[in-house]
């Protein structure tokens, strides 16, 4: 408040700018700071400072870059960037050419002062360097940089060397003109023995990996020899911008061919990176054994993203699957940073990626070594090792997993906690194939295992177990039915033991129980050992914790799950839930309002409030029609569907789908105020928000049947348009999702009015067929099936010109009802009839050989 009052003053900046260039009494870090506070004014008021001012700044910057003291030098490189990125690059116009020529003064001080100014310009400014409007400076400035490549002080050089760097990734014109002479520069640098300097030549060369890779392929050899030895530096941070070579390289077409000579010596330089450095564990504190009675800090508990509600889980089980890989990720959380292990861990496993089991003959050998170990660092960074060879290698693993795994669960009770830890996340790498062993051999053993780990006395080793099973439960599902128990004992136990961070682990590993095991958790002694402690932390929870976020997704898995079991504990949970979204609406239409007076609401709130109703509406079913009539869950519904955030809409329209499903009599009279909505968020830009749209239009055509009619002309155009859309790279595996989702809403809405859909057939008639000939049997597929039979008996020419793909379609059905079945031979006969035997025999010709024989043996055709 104090310095809000001084900037009332005009000539406080002056005053500012005095104390850090020219009263030399005070000592530099009061100097400096007063130069900090002018940045920070410069940040925020700079275009209200009177002219006289602003020149008085800027001819002190330019006098005093060569200060005597680091400290000062660097202070006013600050304030000059911050100057400059206000836009002031062109206001300024002396400034580059200035700092430019600085650079040749004989003084020292004033060369490095320039150049720290000019590095931290062309980190802040790189795009307008580049353009016209500064008239092009790049084609001075850099060969101006290449020539201090050979500066005779290391602080210089890796000056130079960064400044060019900035210009690497943009493909920078002026740089690629001197691309030969750069990297020349760079090559000379190679054994610099200023740390800075080898980091900053080894970034360099990372970033030409991506951008100028045939420019570096004649000096390959060389490259790949020079970064084995960086990667081994003695300064960390060498080593670690070494190691980003490998993972960049493996991204790379190339990456085989380049390294296939070299894994020899590379797979045991990066496995050595992959031990824990002293500071690491210090860090750690990998000393402290038990920690679990210490309550965690606040800022050990990194925010957590809801991912809204998407229908497409309902198909997952057709191979569309959520891409989805971030659990697996290594996590050593509290030093969050990259730094050599992660880095080393990571490209072991792009690299296992690329050359599968070709990589075992270098690992095998050393593993054997590591994972006997009598250190527990050693031990310790072997297992890792194994972890992050797991999805590339697991071909040529399985062989030795029969040994490896009971050795790896004797691991889970080592006396050091990091060991148990990493075993964990590497058992959990393991899951898939430990789950397709009988149950007794590896799954018993290990699941005991991991429930106790989830109760260590550690914090590190209770979340590395709680995510380990979560990742079990996902791969096993109902193997773990017999242990349920066993399972729900040891997880309600760790709720009366957990701290803080561990505990929003663990909601997500019982959420995950329940989407695993389904109805099964539906038992009366299941449900009294753990709905109590749930119901316990929900009425302890404010409104506006956060950590309602993830005991809501897990009550959501736990209400689909119960079904009826949940009906006791629905209505405050409901009630809550309704809260949450009224409140949240009412304090963004304050916000709208008045922006100053009141501050925009966490619409995440709404967000997990809605899918948390939609998971009841699909455990209730009706049973949840008493709750909404008494709420007006509908009228708070219809503002969500209009919010600006799509994530919002994305979960309102999942849960209209629910309720359509589960009460329609409430939803009915809103339908002609909802369909619209619905109409106009069929925009595949978002595509989440347009698949759940296309579903509940869907649910809603089939309640509605012939009443949809007026509806009709809303979507159907935008749904015909959206299953034609041309499949690229990127939007390959969203399409498949949305293909069958919006093909089954056309044949609902088809089946419900034939009438006004069939005209359209031929338009959608082929990408229909092949985007439902890939789903199983059920509900929706068949009908869709309905509705497309009885479009082609109103429209049978739709279908001519893709009968072959009607064909295939219908054979995909393993056991249809049988009136459907008959719809279909009804159809196949009488094509066949229209078109005679001869026409029928050339035509079914071209079938492969399944199809032919499937229609021939179902059909008869």
């Amino acid at each position: 408040q104090k310095l809000e009052q001084l900037n009332q003053y005009p000539d406080f900046n002056n005053y500012l700018i005095f104390v850090l260039t020219k009263l030399k009494s005070e000592d530099e870090p009061t100097r400096s700071l007063s130069g900090l506070i002018l940045k920070n004014n410069v940040k925020a008021h700079f275009h209200n400072f009177p002219n006289g001012v602003t020149d008085f700044i800027k001819s002190e910057c330019l006098n005093n870059i060569g200060d005597s003291s680091p400290l000062i030098r660097a202070t006013v490189g600050i304030l000059i960037t911050t100057i400059a990125s206000k836009g002031e690059l062109q206001n300024w116009p002396e400034l580059l050419p200035k700092l430019c020529s600085l650079l040749d003064s004989e003084d020292y001080n004033t060369c490095e002062g320039a150049f720290g100014a000019l590095q931290k310009i062309c980190e802040d400014s790189a795009e307008i360097l580049d353009s016209d409007v500064l008239d092009r400076p790049l084609n001075i400035m850099i060969p101006k940089f290449l020539q201090f490549f050979k500066h005779s002080s290391p602080k210089i050089r890796s000056h130079a060397v960064a400044c060019v760097n900035q210009f690497i990734i943009s493909r920078t014109q002026a740089l690629m003109l001197h691309i030969d002479s750069f990297i020349e520069n760079l090559f000379a640098l190679a054994g610099d023995e200023e740390p800075d300097v080898r980091k900053n030549v080894c970034r360099a060369l990372v970033m030409l990996l991506e951008v100028r890779m045939d420019r570096l392929l004649p000096h390959m050899i060389s490259i790949v020899e020079y970064m084995l030895q960086r990667t081994q530096d003695q300064d960390e941070n060498v080593a670690l911008e070494a190691c980003e070579f490998w993972l960049t390289l493996a991204e790379q077409p190339i990456c085989k061919e380049v390294l296939c000579r070299h894994l020899t010596k590379l797979i045991p330089v990066l496995v050595n990176g992959m031990k824990y450095s002293e500071i690491d564990i210090i860090l750690l504190k990998g000393d402290v054994e038990e920690d679990e009675a210490i309550p965690d800090s606040e800022q050990d508990i990194r925010p957590r993203f809801h991912r809204s509600k998407t229908v497409a889980q309902q198909h997952e089980e057709d191979g569309i699957e959520d891409d989805d890989d971030d659990d697996d990720e290594l996590d050593d959380d509290t030093i969050s940073d990259w730094n050599l292990r992660k880095c080393s861990a990571a490209a072991l496993d792009v690299l296992a990626n690329v050359f599968r089991d070709e990589l075992l003959p270098h690992i095998l050998p050393l593993l054997k070594e590591l994972l006997f170990h009598p250190e527990w660092v050693v031990k310790e960074s072997g297992i890792l090792v194994l972890g992050a060879i797991a999805e590339g290698c697991m071909q040529g693993m399985i062989p030795y997993l029969p040994e490896l795994i009971p050795h790896l669960i004797q691991c889970l009770s080592d006396k050091k906690a990091l060991v148990r830890s990493i075993t964990c996340w590497t058992l959990s790498r393991y899951a898939h194939w430990v789950v397709s062993q009988p149950p007794d051999t590896y799954l018993k053993p290990l699941m005991t295992e991991l429930l106790k780990r989830i109760l260590d006395s550690n914090k590190r080793v209770q979340e590395a177990a709680c995510s380990a099973f979560a990742t079990l439960e996902e791969e096993a599902c109902t193997e773990l039915v017999p242990y349920l128990a066993y399972i729900l004992d040891t997880l309600v136990f760790a709720f009366s033991k957990y701290q803080h961070k561990n505990l929003l682990i663990l909601y997500d590993a019982i959420g995950t129980l329940a989407d695993s095991v389904g109805h099964h958790l539906n038992k009366p002694e299941y449900i009294q050992m753990l709905m109590p402690p749930l119901i316990q932390k929900w009425n302890m929870l404010k409104d506006e914790d956060k950590d309602l976020f993830p005991l809501l997704e897990c009550l959501s898995s736990v209400a689909t799950a119960l079904q009826s079991g949940f009906l006791p504990y629905c209505e405050p949970v409901y009630q809550r839930c309704v809260n949450l979204v009224q409140k949240t609406l009412a304090q963004a239409m304050l916000h709208n309002a008045q922006p100053d007076q009141y501050e925009a609401p966490d619409k995440d709130f709404m967000i997990v409030a809605l899918d948390l109703l939609s998971g009841l509406a699909e455990g209730l079913g009706g049973n949840i029609e008493q709750l909404v009539a008494r709420s007006n869950i509908l009228t708070l519904m219809y503002q969500c569907m209009q919010d600006k955030m799509p994530e919002v809409r994305q979960s309102s329209f999942a849960l209209l789908g629910d309720l359509t499903k589960a009460c329609f009599q409430h939803v009915k009279p809103c339908i002609a105020d909802f369909m619209p909505i619905l109409g106009t968020n069929l925009n595949p830009e978002f595509i989440s928000v347009c698949n759940n749209a296309t579903w509940a239009i869907g649910e809603i055509s089939i309640q509605m049947g012939i009443e949809m009619q007026p509806y009709i002309p809303m979507v159907l155009h935008q749904l015909v348009e959206i299953i034609n859309r041309p499949n690229t790279p990127k939007t390959l595996l969203e399409n498949t999702g949305t293909q069958k989702i919006t093909s089954i809403t056309i044949g609902r809405l088809g089946y419900v009015c034939p009438q006004e859909v069939a005209p359209m057939l031929q338009q959608f008639i082929r990408p229909w067929c092949t985007s439902l000939r890939n789903i199983r049997d059920n509900e929706e597929k068949d009908s869709a099936f309905r509705g497309i039979c009885t479009m082609i008996s109103v429209n049978p020419l739709g279908v001519v010109q893709d009968f072959i793909f009607f064909c295939d379609a219908v054979a995909s059905w393993i056991s249809p009802k049988d009136d459907l079945r008959d719809m279909f031979c009804k159809i196949l006969h009488g094509f066949k009839n229209q078109v005679g035997d001869e026409n029928w025999r050339r035509f079914s010709d071209q079938f492969p050989l399944p199809l032919k024989e499937r229609l021939a043996a179902y059909y008869g055709v």
